[in-house]
């Protein structure tokens, strides 16, 4: 369900996607669009660190990653710096094999020599990317990530620099971040710089069931500048300059419709402990949200006909510019599982589904004005329909043989341009994982994005 609740989550805060567009293979959900499930992710292990593994206990030399958009095929290799116990620190190195295939047939045949023309390509510095990553364990519960990047390519001249500090309460989690510029990808695919992004994030730990808040203070500085793609595209008024402050309370409960007491294979250990229990499960969560924005970030998008807004309690102050919107969300979800993961061949299918309200006020102003267009035998407006309709999200999981299993995760949504209103997927990821099975819970993933036409291999934890 980890995965399922990022996806949610990434409507609020400012949650990290993956992405190879950066060294160190993350991103940022534009503030106040969902994260697609495929990837988003929680906390996990760094990029460099996720090379090492692969490299020292997979045997793999190189890790290769793709963005059409950006520098096509890559391949990264990590050197680790040995230093103390405490202190993990890398030199993440990034090859362009793509471009330097490309360069080299377009010129190969203008040298008379090819180890010459060889050794003249690969000291083109545009092939090359360089990341220093510090990883300091200041205490048991304190941690201190540094990083710097460096690129070679036109595209991304300005190094990208990072400082995250986490601290582990009993009961919370602390994490604050600061990036220079900042990476962020909205709900159309398109990429945005942004010069300088500072978030402070208190939340208390998951839970299956019971009470949970969340605070996030966030600030951004600079004017947002789009990485290619339509120019003509306007800047998500949430990464404009300016201070936002969120906090929200919800209620969750889970729900066990069934669960096999079917005997498990003796002496032989499941792919993944937590996907080893065949069972049937509903949950539900609840809460109320408020959002204060301070800056250019406040401002927000008027429609044309102010009847069709559907907003909860909002108060605006053009002329401190400032605003604070208080609603409240809700969502439902649903989990079946056949197998046990244990048997070489189809012994684990997988299926998630979710459906997400992330504003009350704006369903039931809709469910109030679909009831009076019927009541006055009037048709509904799209935006009367759009207003009742919840954002879905699916997964399904499928083992293939061993360890070995694919998975798609994607979003449904309505086709409103067409006026049969089709369903449609939105931003599916297709995945290949191979379930580590001597970590319990671990397992080494290949996804690929069709929309974004991003390509990844990565480690990820406890992710069910």
């Amino acid at each position: 369900m980890n995965k399922l609740r990022w996806a949610m989550d990434g409507g609020f805060w400012d949650l990290d996607r993956s992405t190879p567009r950066t060294l160190e293979g993350e991103g940022r959900a534009v503030p106040g669009e969902p994260l697609p499930l495929g990837v988003s992710r929680g906390t996990r292990l760094s990029r460099p660190k996720q090379i090492d593994f692969f490299q020292r206990f997979m045997f793999a030399p190189f890790i290769p990653s793709y963005s059409a958009s950006s520098h096509g095929l890559s391949l990264q290799r990590v050197l680790a710096l040995p230093f103390t116990q405490n202190w993990f620190a890398t030199l993440l190195a990034q090859f362009n094999l793509q471009k330097f295939v490309s360069s080299f047939k377009k010129n190969g045949a203008l040298q008379s020599s090819r180890l010459e023309n060889i050794r003249k390509h690969l000291e083109d510095k545009s092939l090359y990317a360089l990341g220093f990553c510090s990883e300091l364990l200041l205490s048991p519960c304190d941690t201190l990530l540094l990083s710097l990047d460096f690129y070679g390519d036109d595209n991304n001249k300005k190094p990208r620099k990072k400082a995250i500090f986490h601290h582990k309460f009993p009961n919370h989690n602390l994490n604050a971040e600061a990036v220079w510029p900042g990476l962020y990808i909205d709900k159309a695919g398109n990429y945005w710089d942004v010069p300088f992004s500072m978030a402070i994030d208190l939340a208390s730990l998951a839970s299956d069931s019971g009470a949970s808040y969340h605070f996030c203070m966030h600030h951004s500085a600079g004017q947002p500048m789009q990485l290619g793609g339509d120019e003509t595209v306007e800047v998500p008024a949430t990464l404009l300059p300016g201070i936002s402050l969120k906090s929200a309370f919800s209620l969750k409960k889970n729900v066990e419709i069934w669960r096999s007491n079917a005997q498990k294979l003796k002496m032989v250990q499941p792919f993944d402990i937590f996907l080893s229990n065949p069972h049937i499960s509903a949950s539900g969560v609840i809460g109320a949200a408020v959002m204060a924005c301070f800056g250019d970030n406040s401002v927000r998008p008027q429609v044309a006909d102010e009847s069709q807004q559907f907003e909860g309690f909002c108060l605006r102050a053009p002329a401190v510019k400032s605003t604070l919107l208080v609603d409240t969300f809700s969502s439902v979800s649903f989990t079946a599982q056949h197998g046990n993961f244990q048997r070489l061949l189809l012994d684990l299918t997988r299926f998630h589904a979710r459906l997400d309200f992330p504003s009350a006020s704006k369903f039931l102003s809709g469910a109030i004005r679909l009831a009076q267009d019927f009541c006055n035998s009037q048709r509904p407006t799209m935006e009367t329909v759009q207003a009742i309709c919840p954002k879905a999200t699916v997964s399904f999981q499928q083992q293939i043989a061993g360890p070995f299993s694919f998975r798609v995760d994607s979003g449904v949504e309505i086709d409103w341009k067409n006026k049969d209103w089709h369903m449609c997927v939105d931003d599916p990821v297709f995945a290949i994982e191979y379930a580590l099975h001597v970590l319990g819970s671990a397992k080494a993933v290949a996804w690929y994005s069709p929309k974004h036409r991003e390509f990844m291999v990565e480690l990820r934890f406890f992710e069910t």
